[in-house]
């Protein structure tokens, strides 16, 4: 009896561990998969052959759909390239980091926040935002504790490489230099990318785990494709301002489908967990070349903060499309953890994507739109302009502005939110926003 009921006991206990982790398992220090974070800039929700868009074409990344498990029901909490890069870096969202927006207000409005980094007498105000990276457990910095080196290029505004935990890094961050939000870094993609393939094959002969950040300035403006893809997209239904986008983005596939080759070549795929998703959506202004329509980047909408979540682990995560449960970009530093048999520090909001029974026990996901520039380095949500809430099917958008009316969709029946219907649920914006309080109190 005593020998069935320890048999019992570890049942049980390997029951909960399966339950815990989603069923994959935390991998051993030997079997720890490098990973692969690919981040678009600037690039709606709608923009892939997988979410069926009519014209841009994107054959990389829909192959990537077809390995992966997708949430096409992914967010970012914030529509702004900075805060929502800070918050998948650190698994927090800009309340918690307190990175809000892309530049300080500086106490002389004459000087712009963008050409005031290289001058002494501002120098407090970029710095008390860039530090704030080095005060939280970073992707890089606790996989680096598990013997990760890791890698980053492409966007980046916490000054150098090294203040968010990387070992290596494209971007010098000095404003003497220019540096703002990624310098050299923003070659990467555009130019190639060789100091990728570099790495990892320096990586891969060292036997070292690697973690590389790919976050090209793509299809970010300036839309400059090359001619081969700009042909594809000029014809008589768009217009040049259109072409030019769309082109970007399949420029940008291209550039995913020769890393994912690179892996492949270097027999390195099977061991490498990737995920993909966009900083912030943008919807593209069709008669302002490099202009984004209402709607969409730094908005609260759906083209704004909606973007396809996927992750891919070949013979480790079953290949999925989730079309109904929310996923967000909080959730992506806890994802990356487990996989990697890491612990999760305690303090993240997020959830394990892979983990299918609590991605389903999910019911809402939680957002905070602010201004481009922080009013107040030293009070962050000073400049706070919208929160939201997505519960099941239906969102609220809430103004700071305590004139402001809220706004609530029905994003599931209405996906490109046409029809307002906070006057005719009342009790569901009442209820929706007392949820919505609750977690912007810090009490969730």
């Amino acid at each position: 009896m005593r020998r069935v009921s320890m048999w019992l006991l570890l049942v049980g206990a390997l029951f909960v561990f399966l339950r815990e982790t989603g069923g994959i398992g935390l991998a051993q220090e030997s079997s720890r998969p490098n990973v692969l974070l690919i981040i678009s800039d600037d690039q709606a929700w709608t923009d892939y052959g997988f979410m069926g868009h009519p014209v841009i074409q994107t054959p990389h990344l829909d192959r990537l759909a077809r390995e992966s498990l997708v949430y096409t029901r992914g967010y970012v909490p914030d529509s702004l390239c900075r805060p929502s890069l800070a918050t998948i870096i650190t698994g927090l969202y800009p309340h918690q980091h307190g990175i809000t927006g892309n530049d300080p207000t500086l106490p002389d409005p004459k000087v712009n926040p963008m050409a005031g980094r290289a001058r002494p007498e501002f120098a407090r105000f970029y710095e008390t935002l860039m530090r704030r990276i080095e005060t939280h457990p970073t992707l890089p910095r606790l996989l680096g504790q598990a013997g990760y080196i890791s890698l980053q290029t492409g966007k980046w505004w916490e000054g150098a490489y090294t203040r968010g935990g990387f070992t290596e890094g494209m971007t010098h961050g000095d404003p003497k230099r220019g540096g703002r939000h990624g310098d050299a870094g923003l070659a990467i993609g555009r130019e190639g990318l060789e100091p990728i393939f570099d790495f990892i094959q320096r990586a891969k002969k060292a036997g070292k785990p690697f973690f590389v950040w790919y976050a090209p300035m793509m299809p970010h403006s300036p839309h400059t494709p090359p001619e081969k893809y700009l042909q594809k997209y000029q014809r008589p239904d768009l217009t040049p301002a259109q072409s030019r986008y769309y082109a970007m983005c399949e420029w940008f596939d291209q550039t995913c489908g020769d890393l994912i080759a690179f892996l492949e070549k270097e027999k390195l795929r099977e061991s490498t967990l990737i995920i993909y998703l966009a900083d912030n959506g943008w919807i593209q202004d069709p008669n302002r070349p490099n202009q984004f329509a209402p709607r969409s980047k730094r908005s609260p909408y759906d083209g704004g903060i909606r973007t396809p979540i996927m992750v891919s682990w070949p013979g480790k995560i079953t290949p999925l499309r989730d079309d109904e449960n929310l996923a967000s970009s909080i959730d992506i530093a806890p994802t990356v953890l487990t996989a990697c048999g890491l612990p999760v520090p305690p303090n993240l909001p997020g959830i394990n994507l892979l983990n299918r029974e609590t991605v389903k026990q999910r019911r809402a996901i939680f957002g905070e739109i602010y201004e481009h520039n922080v009013a107040d380095v030293d009070h962050p949500t000073k400049s706070l302009s919208f929160r939201w809430i997505i519960h099941e099917n239906w969102k609220l958008i809430v103004p700071a502005d305590q004139n402001g009316k809220p706004e609530l969709y029905d994003v599931v029946a209405d996906p490109l939110e046409t029809r307002d219907l906070a006057s005719a649920h009342p009790e569901l914006v009442k209820k929706l926003m007392e949820e919505l309080d609750h977690w912007w109190s810090g009490k969730e």
